[in-house]
């Protein structure tokens, strides 16, 4: 995977809202975040596709501890 698309799938996570992130299982959160990653970049061949789909379903704990914390800084906010 290329370091242009590494930094797309963290800018989809980033843009994406933190209660899809949260409340989505894995298997509908993966497909989102490619989807999305894959409609801005544009992805070589299939074998990216694949590369893309492995590499955020292993980070899926990552994404949904960003996403934690982003939902506990707002309700701090708020608090």
């Amino acid at each position: 995977m290329t370091p242009k698309i590494m930094r797309q799938v963290w800018s989809v996570v980033e843009k994406t809202q933190t209660k899809t992130l949260l409340q989505m299982d894995d298997a509908s959160l993966v497909k989102l975040l490619v989807k999305q990653t894959k409609n801005q970049a544009s992805l070589e061949d299939c074998h990216e596709a694949d590369v893309l789909c492995d590499y955020i379903q292993s980070r899926l704990p990552l994404i949904r501890d960003i996403a934690h914390e982003r939902q506990y800084k707002l309700q701090s906010t708020f608090n």
